[in-house]
């Protein structure tokens, strides 16, 4: 299935955004996601269904000072 990550597009056998996160290997609690525009909390995640060409966005928080 085709899908963009980012901006970058991916060629990944992922039926769930849980799956999707778990090749890309993104771990924590800490990011934050969105599909199509459309935030999908932590909880949802597993059973978050993805399709051909959908976008995903994976953010997660960032330190300076």
């Amino acid at each position: 299935m085709k899908l963009t990550v980012n901006g970058e597009e991916h060629e990944l056998p992922a039926a769930t955004l849980a799956d999707l996160l778990a090749l890309l290997e993104y771990e924590g609690d800490w990011i934050a996601t969105a599909v199509n525009g459309e935030l999908v909390h932590g909880a949802d995640r597993a059973s978050h269904p993805l399709k051909d060409r959908d976008r995903i966005e994976v953010l997660s928080p960032m330190q300076g000072g």
